[in-house]
């Protein structure tokens, strides 16, 4: 057996959990001639493949599912989606994955070292022990939509803090995660749910239904939290961008100001600066440059208190 798979089962029954890490060829060509999956079914689950979506096989004795779970990248900063791939037989729950998801790692572990959680999750059905993996997984996602809010929360309190430049880039970021989890999440309900539905011989649903129908609300519940708080970033989003353009329409509003206070002093600079000596007021007036700026400012008071009364400044 490759070094990479790990197998644990109860003293109590006849269940196996399989663990399966980075799987590649070695790890694959065992299972396919260990327990004969097809090879579609296997080819999905080398560990530089990505599924594009969630999905459930059904074959002659097993079953072979596929979901995603969010997964907080530190390199690239985004939330991203992590697959774990699942063949149930009668006897077996096989776990391929790269290792990442915190709950199955953790999970494994704990059934690897204490004996009386291997018995409890291992002694009963395979519907039982998959149902654990997912439920886990499920409440691994509530931190992370936890975080998103309270990111959202931080960017609502900056922008109206004055700060509405520097949230365009965390609105950005916020927007891109939420889109990324809502991708992950899409199909879970759908997928639960063709579980439940179909009638597979070597799967014992009927033990676990209302179990499975609690992992279906969670999903509602996680989908319901995501549309909420890609309405909030939407709105955030909208109402920063109108802030920012009131900002920038100031400012224009102040320029345009000035720069018509500023045309008529150019105007009275250009005609006083002409090369005349004949019929140019004040050229032989010993004031004659004094009386010119007093003009100027005459007319920067006129004009300052023609836009205050107009409420333009």
């Amino acid at each position: 057996m490759p070094n990479n798979i790990t197998t644990l089962k109860s003293s109590k029954g006849n269940l196996s959990w399989i663990n399966v890490i980075n799987a590649k060829e070695k790890e694959i060509d065992y299972l396919r001639r260990k327990y004969k999956f097809k090879e579609l079914d296997l080819a999905d689950s080398y560990a530089q493949k990505y599924a594009q979506r969630p999905k459930l096989h059904i074959r002659n004795n097993y079953f072979f599912l596929i979901l995603q779970f969010p997964y907080y990248d530190k390199k690239k900063m985004e939330i991203v989606a992590e697959e774990i791939d699942f063949f149930v037989t009668k006897n077996e729950v096989i776990t391929v994955h790269k290792n990442n998801l915190e709950p199955i790692v953790g999970f494994f572990n704990e059934c690897r070292k204490n004996a009386f959680v291997t018995s409890q999750y291992l002694g009963g059905d395979n519907s039982a022990l998959l149902y654990e993996m997912i439920i886990r997984l499920q409440y691994y996602i509530y931190p992370i939509l936890d975080h998103i809010s309270i990111d959202i929360q931080n960017i609502e309190d900056n922008m109206f803090a004055g700060q509405e430049r520097q949230m365009v880039n965390e609105i950005l970021y916020i927007k891109r995660n939420i889109l990324n989890m809502r991708k992950i999440m899409e199909a879970h309900k759908n997928v639960i749910q063709k579980i439940i539905k179909e009638n597979i011989k070597f799967f014992p649903m009927q033990k676990q239904l209302l179990y499975y129908d609690s992992i279906i609300e969670h999903s509602k519940d996680i989908w319901s939290i995501m549309s909420g708080q890609k309405d909030t970033i939407e709105a955030l989003e909208n109402t920063n961008t109108s802030l920012v353009s009131f900002k920038l329409n100031d400012i224009m509003r102040l320029l345009t100001i000035f720069s018509v206070i500023v045309i008529p002093l150019t105007l009275l600079a250009s005609i006083f600066g002409m090369n005349v000596t004949f019929g140019m007021p004040f050229i032989d007036n010993p004031y004659g440059f004094w009386s010119v700026i007093g003009i100027m400012i005459i007319v920067t008071l006129v004009m300052f208190i023609f836009f205050k009364r107009k409420k333009l400044l």
